[in-house]
C-alpha cells in the first residue's frame, strides 16, 4: 500500500472512528483559545483547562492580559509549568495585539506566528478551531508519533511532517486531521504501550507488528 492509498483509507476510517473529535481545550473565543494554547506547551490539555478556569475569570479582555502584573499572572498559571516564560509571553502577546491589531486576534498565519509565545503549531490551532481556516495541520507529539508509525512521513521535524500531511489529505480536513490523530494517540496509539490489538487502524498500520509480535 502506498502512502497515498493509506491516507485515503485513513480519511475514510478516522471520521467514522472519532466522529466527535474536537479541540479539548476549553475556550469561548479566539483570545481564550490563543492563551490556552500558549499554556499547553509541555502541559496536558486537562491541566490547562484547570488553570484557565480562574484565569479566564480574572482576565476577560486583551487589556486585562496586557495590564496584569507578571507576579499575579505567574501565580495563576504556575501549575502549567514554565510559568515565568509563559506569563511573559502572554503579556507581550496582549500588548502587541493592542498595538498592532486593535486588540483583536488576527486571522493570518504570519500575524499570529509573530506574536510572543506563538509558533506555527499554535497559529494553526487558533486558525482552524477559532476561525475555521485550514491553513495547515497541527503537528504535536501525538501527530508526530502516528504519522511515523503509519509511515505517512519519514521526518521528525514538525514543519516537514506538516508538509507531508498536507500533500496527502484534503485541505478541508486539515484541522480535523490533527484532532483525529490526537484522539487516537490518547486513546489507542499511546507512546509506550499502544493498544494495537484493539486498534481500529491496525490493518493499515505498518508498525502494528512491532508491538504485537
Amino acid at each position: 500500500m502506498t502512502r497515498a492509498e493509506r491516507a485515503r483509507e485513513l480519511f475514510r476510517l478516522l471520521p467514522a472512528t472519532y466522529p466527535d473529535a474536537h479541540c479539548e481545550l476549553d475556550y469561548r473565543n479566539p483570545l481564550e483559545l490563543l492563551v490556552a494554547t500558549i499554556l499547553s506547551a509541555q502541559c496536558t490539555d486537562k491541566r490547562v483547562n484547570i488553570v484557565t478556569k480562574p484565569l479566564f475569570r480574572r482576565c476577560r479582555s486583551v487589556q486585562d492580559y496586557a495590564n496584569i502584573s507578571q507576579d499575579e499572572l505567574e501565580g495563576l498559571i504556575h501549575s502549567s509549568g514554565f510559568y515565568r516564560n509563559k506569563a511573559k509571553n502572554i503579556r507581550a502577546m496582549a500588548a502587541r495585539l493592542l498595538a498592532e491589531h486593535d486588540g483583536a486576534v488576527p486571522r493570518r498565519m504570519d500575524d499570529l506566528a509573530a506574536l510572543s509565545g506563538v509558533g506555527r503549531k499554535t497559529a494553526n490551532v487558533v486558525l482552524g478551531n477559532a476561525f475555521g481556516l485550514n491553513e495547515g495541520v497541527v503537528v504535536d507529539t501525538h501527530v508526530t508519533r502516528l504519522s511515523n508509525r503509519l509511515h505517512l512521513t519519514k521526518h521528525t521535524d514538525p514543519v516537514k511532517i506538516e508538509r507531508d500531511l498536507i500533500k496527502l489529505f484534503p485541505r478541508e480536513s486539515w484541522t480535523l486531521l490533527s484532532h483525529w490523530f490526537i484522539w487516537h494517540g490518547r486513546r489507542r496509539c499511546t507512546a509506550r504501550k499502544p493498544d494495537c490489538r484493539h486498534c481500529e487502524l491496525r490493518a493499515l498500520c505498518p508498525s502494528a507488528r512491532m508491538f504485537t509480535g
